[in-house]
């Protein structure tokens, strides 16, 4: 059975690792296109169409890829100052808290996931498209999908983080005290 939680553990991981680098290969093809348009812009003022529509959905997209790899790695943005003093003083009373706050988040993506899947599938069913039709446009559905695809990954890397709480709370140690 410990076996079979390596492998799942491990699986989860490299699709964890998967979406954070996706995000950053999109960070580079906008880097790249964001230049190309102003190169295009100085050089021939011949902006490229739907640079603008493709940047601002792109945001979404990697905001989402890369949000459960900072979740777990402990780089989303939060204060700790009280919270690591407390950890410090009172460790049980801080798994209590870790498990509380990361119970939190868990529930505050739950609400995401929750408006996200309808307004996927309205996407989807009625093709909804950003951009000027004769110009340029972009279908959102793909977006929507990678916002509930990267919510639900949140979520599951909540709830390993509570799991990871219960068990300090139970005396097992996993060598990782966040």
């Amino acid at each position: 059975m410990k076996q079979e939680g390596n492998v799942i553990t491990r699986a989860f991981s490299a699709f964890v690792a998967g979406l954070n680098s996706a995000g950053g290969a999109l960070i580079f093809g906008l880097i790249v296109m964001i230049n190309l348009d102003v190169f295009s812009r100085f050089l021939f003022n011949a902006p490229i169409d739907g640079v603008t529509e493709l940047v601002e959905l792109s945001i979404v997209a990697i905001v989402f890829l890369q949000l459960s790899d900072a979740v777990r790695s402990g780089r989303l943005t939060r204060s700790e100052g009280l919270y690591n003093r407390i950890c410090e003083k009172n460790p049980r009373f801080g798994h209590v808290l870790g498990a509380f706050f990361d119970l939190a988040g868990m529930a505050f993506f739950i609400t995401i996931i929750a408006g996200g899947i309808p307004r996927f599938i309205d996407a989807w069913e009625r093709g909804y498209y950003s951009g000027n039709k004769g110009i340029f446009v972009v279908p959102v559905w793909p977006v929507r999908l990678v916002l509930v695809i990267g919510a639900i990954t949140v979520v599951f890397v909540f709830l390993g983080l509570v799991w990871r709480h219960i068990r300090a709370l139970a005396g097992h140690n996993d060598g990782d005290d966040r």
